[in-house]
């Protein structure tokens, strides 16, 4: 237990989920993934990657090794919705690697070595995951290999067997590491380029070009006279089949939503109910516990600048900052359903942020060294070398100096420091904290501005019990219309009158409609659903009503002709009128080498645009056709018509200038950039290939 505290510690005050650093994996041992469960139904199987089913009970395995690693070094066993989302991808992603990565590195004939392994966790090559690991640096935050050494004799006496675990799991990442730092070389360019052609890239990167040109527009009015026929759809679809392939099952489907909200009669019952509480709003000497019991909003001892509390009501800051009414509470502010009161706490001159020095002292005589040692830093000693000798924090380190939490403001706060900012600078004072007892230095400061505690009361109108009741009425009304087909449905919407949301390609793992969230319950009736059904009323946090209408199955694989025509017929249509446009605008300039004339022809004008630089072609907003053939066309001469995607255009180079805005360092940072995004996109192409099923939407 005291080898997993000093790791807990060591994290830091703030510790947070270790997952998977870049493209590691969490393996402990590749055969464990056994035969039984290919037998098993895809019902139950959270994915497939590289033929191997993940069977659900295999997958929250997995989640709690990695659940207890992170407890292991947290110390916290409780976990928010938010940090088991993260644990799941981040197993997700392990065994992406497990049984995919792994698999094609080693045929491309890359291996690791044990002797390589060793080198990386116990010997002269360490990996960062060990060099630079909280649990293995001492008091000074370097490198120990005593802290280390004793790590892994404490490992056979743990008997939770937690610290093994996460041992495994260093190792393996760091096995991983190695497969990804070698796989990716074979992807990324070399860092010695060729000079001619980064000369090349400069030069024509440095060019840019004036142009006077001529836009004749395609307009928003669709062309009778282009007739896309379905012969040509499906010959299209035949020679790019490939591009209409999905990767999941997706639903169209349409629901109605009633929205409880509350009605007139509850808003006037809850604003006499405000106004009986003012009286005690105004006169409070203990806020924080009226606020308790009364508002939606709490009290807290932030300090406002002018203009902060706009983001509640404008009324509210307005209100603050007038004169005279420090003390006082305001009218009662009404926005929508929701009442608001005002009433300024305390005014005072308070700088935004302050640097922050600390020793964190814990254990029963914490209180006793801490009076100690608070005498020895008034005496002149440096914060610093106090709390390398005694501070349990040994992660607070900014600016080098162990100690040094550095600049806080209120947004960048740890709870119980707030008296910070009105502590007085370079006086060493005690505070205690959930943490433990801490003797603080406040070094520096910002500049005081003036500032304002204020407490703020909110209280949102809710639905009576008549009004829910009513809404529910309305949504069963409906729900009872609607229910045996899709053609009832269609029926309900026409006769009550209500809107029908339309939703195409819904994925499994949408977990929101229309603004709405949580919606996850109303996603896993529509999959589990045939097409044509309706479903009964689906309750979403508890004030939103859906009925919801199966329409069609999307499956994995290659989408029908039928699905796919209205998107290729609008391509079609684009490429047949750029076609038509392009030959119109030939033949009407046939022969004219004035640009007004050319506009006068065309019934437009001659614009101008300088500067234009073909390295931002897609930082601008002229057509990327425009810009590539203004960057080859001759200075001087009336060129084009040239076809973009909105316009045709005819245009003359009128001068080039040629700069030196984009240097050497830019086209590394262009070419190191393709290199990453070359290295990011091996995983999500292995994944294609292998055909990699992702089912976890059905569970979570």
């Amino acid at each position: 237990m005291a080898v997993l505290e000093k790791i807990r510690v060591k994290f830091g005050l703030a510790a947070s989920i270790i997952i998977a650093i870049g493209l590691l994996s969490f393996i402990i041992d590749p055969s464990e993934l056994t035969s039984a469960i290919q037998s098993m139904s895809s019902k139950y199987d959270v994915g497939v990657i590289g033929g191997n089913k993940i069977s659900y009970n295999d997958f929250q395995a997995d989640v709690q090794d990695m659940t207890t690693i992170n407890e292991t070094l947290s110390g916290q066993s409780a976990q928010s919705s938010e940090q088991q989302k993260q644990i799941r991808d981040a197993v997700w992603q392990n065994l992406i690697y497990k049984n995919l990565f792994d698999k094609n590195v080693r045929a491309a004939g890359i291996e690791v070595g044990k002797d390589e392994i060793v080198d990386l966790t116990t010997g002269n090559n360490l990996s960062p995951l060990i060099s630079q690991n909280p649990a293995f640096l001492d008091e000074n935050g370097s490198f120990s290999v005593d802290q280390l050494n004793r790590f892994l004799q404490s490992l056979d006496a743990d008997q939770t067997g937690n610290l093994r675990l996460y041992w495994n799991y260093l190792q393996n990442s760091i096995l991983n590491n190695q497969y990804d730092i070698k796989y990716a070389s074979l992807f990324s360019r070399p860092t010695s380029e060729n000079p001619l052609m980064l000369r090349k890239e400069i030069e024509q990167n440095n060019n840019t070009t004036d142009v006077d040109f001529v836009m004749v527009p395609f307009g928003y009015q669709e062309d009778s006279s282009i007739v896309v026929s379905d012969s040509e759809i499906k010959a299209f679809y035949n020679s790019h089949k490939k591009f209409f392939r999905r990767t999941s099952e997706t639903r169209d489907m349409e629901y109605v939503v009633f929205e409880v909200v509350p009605s007139a009669s509850d808003i006037e019952a809850e604003k006499a109910e405000v106004a009986g509480l003012y009286d005690e709003f105004s006169t409070t000497d203990n806020m924080k516990a009226f606020l308790m019991k009364n508002s939606d909003r709490q009290y807290d001892e932030y300090w406002y600048k002018a203009g902060d509390l706009k983001t509640i009501a404008p009324e509210i800051d307005s209100y603050v900052w007038g004169e005279g009414n420090d003390g006082k509470a305001s009218d009662i502010i009404t926005k929508g359903n929701t009442f608001y009161m005002a009433r300024v706490m305390d005014s005072a001159m308070i700088p935004d942020s302050a640097y922050v020095q600390h020793i964190l002292l814990q254990g029963t005589d914490a209180d006793h060294l801490a009076d100690s040692l608070l005498a020895v830093v008034k005496g002149g000693e440096s914060i610093s070398n106090l709390a390398a000798q005694y501070s349990a924090d040994k992660g607070s380190n900014v600016d080098g100096q162990l100690g040094n939490i550095g600049w806080m403001t209120q947004s960048y706060m740890i709870p119980g420091f707030e008296s910070v900012f009105t502590a007085k600078t370079g006086e060493p004072f005690i505070l205690k904290t959930q943490y433990g007892t801490h003797v603080v230095v406040v070094s520096q400061k910002t500049a005081p501005v003036a500032k304002k505690q204020v407490a703020v009361f909110q209280k949102e109108t809710l639905a009576s019990k008549e009004t829910f009741n009513s809404f529910y009425s309305q949504a069963n009304k409906f729900a009872t219309a609607a229910s045996g087909s899709l053609e009832n449905y269609k029926k309900a919407v026409d006769t009550m009158g209500v809107y029908s949301h339309p939703v195409n390609n819904m994925l499994e793992s949408s977990e929101n409609l229309g603004g709405i969230d949580d919606t996850k319950e109303v996603t896993r009736w529509v999959f589990e659903n045939k097409p044509g059904k309706v479903s009964d009323i689906i309750t979403v946090n508890t004030n939103y009503f859906f009925v919801v209408a199966n329409k069609a199955v999307h499956k994995k694989g290659y989408a029908t002709v039928e699905e796919v025509a209205s998107s290729i017929r609008s391509q079609l249509y684009q490429e047949k009128l750029q076609a038509k446009m392009l030959k119109e605008v030939s033949d009407k300039i046939q022969g004219l080498t004035d640009l007004d004339a050319i506009a006068e022809k065309l019934g437009t004008s001659v614009s101008h645009q300088s500067g234009i630089a073909f390295s931002a072609i897609n930082n601008q907003s002229l057509d990327p056709a425009f810009v590539g053939a203004l960057s080859v066309a001759p200075e001087g001469k009336v060129s084009g018509p040239v076809v973009g995607d909105i316009a045709v255009y005819v245009f003359k180079v009128t001068g080039r200038d040629t700069g030196s805005f984009y240097t050497e360092d830019d086209a590394k940072n262009r070419d190191a950039q393709l290199a990453a995004y070359n290295t990011q996109m091996i995983i999500p192409v292995m994944m294609d290939e292998d055909g990699v099923e992702d089912n976890r939407a059905r569970f979570f």
